[in-house]
């Protein structure tokens, strides 16, 4: 599994949850693609409301702020 992370600068929601990804104990490290939105107008049209996202690259599955570390746990299981 690998993770893509929506996000873009200046956006302290993002970095909430980049802190709460960096600070969640894993049981294995997970891969985690930073995407900025800002160099797609494509994916600022599907994410410009809703990042940070993360999203699974095996299931497509997404979960969208805010979330906690529990939320998080179960997304990734």
């Amino acid at each position: 599994m690998e993770l893509f992370f929506y996000t873009t600068s200046q956006c302290h929601l993002c970095e909430l949850a980049e802190a709460l990804l960096v600070n969640t104990p894993m049981p294995e490290p997970i891969p985690v693609d930073v995407v900025d939105i800002a160099q797609s107008e494509e994916l600022v049209e599907r994410y410009g409301t809703r990042i940070p996202v993360l999203r699974r690259n095996d299931t497509g599955a997404e979960l969208d702020w805010p979330f906690t570390s529990d939320q998080l746990l179960m997304f990734l299981q």
